[in-house]
């Protein structure tokens, strides 16, 4: 019989014009759909523009999502990771996930997870603006203890009690993006270590088992703590430390140099994945990026860009994370993709006029 591995999919759950706020950033009442729309080529070769085979489809509607679940289960994708947001005192884009994926009549072929994007909002979502001022920040992603109490109870109450919601050990999973910004908000080392006990606490409460906290890993990073418990540490130390299970990466882009051949990126990343396995007390889960280009995002050229990132030199990534779970004891075969759906990033798994259904092709011959 062949293995079974969890093959977990980030979703930007942006593609839906149904949350008021977003208007801000995409007036066109469709979401970033509007930006994916308007790339166009800027450089001799670009691969832009490309259009979704399925077209400007709205991700909150649930016969959308009931098609792009059984497309992705039918490839061996069978864990979406949600990004997950909480800005000025209340969730932000949650439609896609409680309208369309929760809704979906065929949602038990899909487990899910969530992943808190606590990062700053800033103006990169809106084209219009983005080339000169994409650095101001709207919203800040770091919150206080008691902003972070109602975001545990929200999730406990919302998500974690979900049928399909994705378990490690028995242990619903929750992973957090930024933890410079989660140490800021709550206080430093100490405070932030009381606050994630009391969250795995009131998980036990109410009879889920527990929480098994992921922690977004960015290659190895020292953590300027000064001012607030003295001192700078690795996040090697800091994670464990406050109660992270395991750690992850979201994006090629945080670790290694992106503007390259995608065949020398992957000469590297195994690399990185044997090193952290080796350094962290606690499990590291491969990733893979599909690539990254955010052209989309802008009006003028911005550098950093993956090249020859077809789908067969995918397949051929895939492979190594295969190969890494099959040597590695980890609690489960777990390996995440960026992504399901980020477009404006150019690292996408949905079928285009371009490749095709390849990606998910590439993921069916390794995972399927």
């Amino acid at each position: 019989m062949k293995k079974r591995y969890d093959v977990a999919a980030y979703v930007w759950p942006a593609y839906t014009g149904s949350e008021p706020r977003t208007k801000m950033f995409w007036p066109k009442g469709m979401g970033e759909w509007q930006s994916v729309e308007s790339a166009l080529s800027k450089y001799p070769g670009d691969t832009w523009p490309r259009r979704p085979l399925w077209g400007y489809v709205d991700e909150a509607d649930p016969e959308v999502m009931e098609m792009e679940i059984n497309a992705a289960a039918d490839h061996g994708v069978n864990v979406f990771i949600y990004d997950w947001y909480w800005f000025d005192g209340r969730p932000f884009l949650e439609q896609c996930l409680d309208n369309g994926f929760l809704k979906a009549k065929n949602r038990d072929r899909m487990r899910f997870y969530l992943m808190w994007a606590n990062h700053d909002a800033n103006y990169t979502w809106n084209k219009e603006i983005s080339d000169e001022d994409s650095s101001t920040v709207i919203w800040k992603g770091a919150v206080d203890g008691a902003e972070f109490d109602k975001i545990c109870q929200r999730l406990i109450d919302k998500y974690f009690c979900q049928p399909n919601y994705y378990r490690i050990e028995g242990k619903p999973v929750f992973m957090i993006y930024d933890l410079e910004n989660l140490l800021s908000g709550l206080g430093g080392v100490e405070n932030t270590r009381r606050k994630l006990l009391e969250f795995k606490e009131k998980c036990a409460a109410a009879g889920l088992g527990g929480l098994h906290l992921q922690l977004t890993q960015w290659g190895e990073r020292v953590l300027n703590l000064s001012g607030v418990d003295g001192g700078s540490k690795p996040d090697s130390a800091v994670a464990p430390y406050l109660g992270f299970d395991s750690f992850t990466n979201y994006q090629f882009v945080h670790f290694v140099d992106i503007d390259r051949d995608y065949g020398e990126i992957m000469a590297e990343v195994p690399g990185f994945w044997k090193t952290w396995s080796e350094k962290y007390p606690i499990p590291y889960f491969p990733h893979i990026s599909v690539g990254w280009d955010n052209n989309p995002r802008y009006k003028k050229f911005r550098g950093g860009i993956v090249k020859n990132n077809t789908p067969e030199a995918v397949a051929d990534a895939l492979e190594a994370a295969r190969d890494f779970l099959d040597e590695s004891d980890l609690p489960v075969p777990l390996v995440t993709l960026n992504s399901w759906n980020e477009w404006t990033e150019t690292s996408y798994l949905q079928p285009d006029d371009r490749n095709g259904w390849g990606y998910l092709e590439a993921v069916k011959k390794v995972f399927g």
